[in-house]
Parts: structure tokens; C-alpha cells; sequence
């Protein structure tokens, strides 16, 4: 995912969590009980915290690419659809199906912060740059 591609999915996931967030409290909330609107703000939580971890990696690729950096963002948005998707889907259909793809999206997440997690690892540090 370059970094031009990260940010464009970025604004989208970072709209779709304003817009649903917005409609779940002003109009869902009325007609969902409590426990699909947990599902709900679960998957706000976790798309909001990964939208803005893929942001940073946008930042991070533009001063310098970073192979581990551009799959973590793969992943990590990978998993923000599978696991966020997953529980809007669950909280608005009730089909039990979505259960079995929310685990597979919590997986993208934990594979995706373990290569940002190597990739930062595996930036020099600036004085040994600069040697």
C-alpha cells in the first residue's frame, strides 16, 4: 500500500467512522438493543484506533519507504474492514455468520502491529546516518 494509498483509506475509513458513529448515536441507538450497540461502538473503537495508526504510517512512508511499514498498513487496514465490518454486520443483520470473520480481522491487526513493529526496529537510527 503506498503511501498515497494509505491516506486515501484513511479519509474513508476516517468518514465512515464520523458518519456511522453519528448515525449509530442519533438513530441506531433507538432501534438496536444494547448488545448489538456494543458490537457497534467495539467496532468504532477499534476503526478509529487503526484508521490513525494508518495514518502515521502514511507519514512514516513519505520521509522514507519501509517494506515492513507498507504491509503492517495492508494489514492493519485489511483488518479494520474484516473485525469493524464484521460487527456493523453483526449488529445491523444478526446473522451469526459474522462472528467466524471478526476473529480473522483481529488476527490482521495483531500481524499488522507486529511489522510496524519490526520495521521500527529496522530503522537506523539518525546518528548512524549521518556517520
Amino acid at each position: 500500500m503506498s503511501s498515497r494509498a494509505m491516506l486515501i483509506f484513511t479519509a474513508i475509513s476516517g468518514f465512515v467512522f464520523v458518519m456511522l458513529g453519528a448515525f449509530g448515536a442519533h438513530v441506531l441507538s433507538r432501534s438496536l438493543g444494547p448488545g448489538e450497540m456494543a458490537w457497534l461502538k467495539t467496532g468504532l473503537e477499534y476503526q478509529g484506533f487503526h484508521t490513525l495508526a494508518i495514518l502515521g504510517l502514511a507519514a512514516a512512508m513519505r520521509s522514507r519507504a519501509n517494506i515492513w511499514f507498507y504491509w503492517s498498513s495492508a494489514l492493519l487496514a485489511l483488518g479494520t474492514v474484516l473485525f469493524s465490518g464484521s460487527l456493523y454486520c453483526l449488529a445491523l443483520s444478526h446473522l451469526k455468520l459474522w462472528v467466524y470473520v471478526t476473529p480473522v480481522g483481529g488476527f490482521c491487526f495483531l500481524i499488522g502491529w507486529v511489522l510496524m513493529l519490526i520495521g521500527a526496529l529496522r530503522l537506523k537510527k539518525r546518528a548512524e546516518r549521518h556517520e
